[in-house]
């Protein structure tokens, strides 16, 4: 899949265009977001970029993947148990968020070795909103996407439905 780098580059203050997940493409499309993307727990930010890549992928809301560099590494631990496989992407090994005694367990995800048309996540990891305090970007909370599978950021612009919730599994 290309990864795009132009369509998401808007300055902060400009208004985002309405975005429906049914118009997403499958397989998956990969692109650059350059607006500030915000993850909090604890009391801590755990991980803040303006390099951001967002997946977008039909029925679900974007999911945004923040590179290592931009994540305090001090905070995140490979989990003890879990994998999952996406028909796209490969492989997924998950991550706790380990914030002083507060424990998020597989808070987040990455793919270390993804398949060739996503090589483009390798070193970023992507985080559940629903599993955090508090998710942004540029400046604006995240909604999470229902269920406890697919990790969707919602933001203003992103217009449903969705799947995630109750019932949609078979969509």
């Amino acid at each position: 899949m290309y990864l795009d780098a132009l369509d998401d580059h808007q300055p902060p203050s400009a208004p985002r265009p309405a975005e429906s997940v049914w118009d997403y493409p499958r397989p998956p499309a990969l692109h650059h977001d350059d607006r500030l993307v915000r993850v909090e727990c604890a009391g801590q930010v755990v991980a803040e970029t303006r390099t951001a890549i967002r997946v977008l992928e039909t029925s679900h809301p974007p999911v945004f993947y923040i590179p290592a560099h931009d994540i305090r590494t001090e905070f995140v631990f490979p989990a003890h148990s879990g994998r999952t496989w996406c028909e796209w992407k490969g492989a997924a090994r998950y991550w706790d968020v380990i914030v002083g005694d507060d424990v998020r367990a597989r808070a987040a995800w990455s793919y270390s070795h993804p398949e060739p048309d996503y090589t483009a996540l390798t070193d970023f990891l992507a985080f559940y909103p629903s599993r955090m305090d508090r998710c942004t970007v540029a400046g604006e909370d995240v909604t999470p996407q229902e269920g406890d599978f697919y990790g969707g950021w919602i933001t203003s612009e992103i217009q449903g439905p969705f799947k995630g919730a109750p019932g949609t599994s078979l969509w």
